[in-house]
């Protein structure tokens, strides 16, 4: 990443179908073998109830930090990519899924672009993105407030973690 600037990037990582912790791990090594991004910090791995679409598998999740010198489209494109390479296949909004990649925030910009948005606009709604999130950056404001405040806002009933620490993925 020589001679370009690089910001702090906030991931949320997803799956309910196949191995998704396998698959997730999977994600994260592909992110950080990009000549222009590299992680640094994984939450733990987190089972989580579905939500939106109810009737399906739990899922697990996680956050991730990184740094990268991409502009946001380009990670976009990453992340679509490496949701591509894994197999992953796009039938029914807020179904099942192998792995999800969202961008929830990159530095301070605001992007609204068509399929494009971040922040995202749901994640301050949603207990499985705060939760991991709040673990790796907990002082991190947005919107005025630090990441532990927007998790305490939301219902984290049926979230629990079920690995240790952020490492699970350099093993599984």
């Amino acid at each position: 990443m020589s001679g370009r600037s690089e910001e702090l990037v906030y991931l949320s990582l997803g799956g309910n179908i196949g191995d998704p912790a396998a698959t997730m791990a999977a994600a994260l090594r592909l992110l950080d073998a990009d000549a222009r991004t590299r992680l640094v910090a994984v939450s733990s791995l987190y089972r989580t109830p579905p939500w939106g679409k109810l009737d399906q598998p739990e899922f697990r999740n996680a956050a991730a930090a990184l740094r990268t010198s991409h502009q946001p489209r380009g990670l976009l494109d990453l992340c679509l990519d490496i949701e591509r390479r894994l197999k992953r296949e796009r039938k029914e909004r807020w179904g099942p899924r192998l792995v999800d990649l969202d961008i929830l925030l990159f530095g301070d910009r605001r992007v609204a672009e068509p399929g494009l948005e971040i922040p995202h606009p749901r994640m301050l709604d949603r207990a499985f993105v705060l939760v991991p999130l709040a673990e790796i950056a907990p002082d991190l404001a947005v919107e005025g407030r630090p990441m532990t405040v927007w998790r305490d806002l939301v219902d984290a009933s049926g979230i629990y973690p079920v690995s240790d620490d952020g490492d699970w993925w350099k093993s599984a």
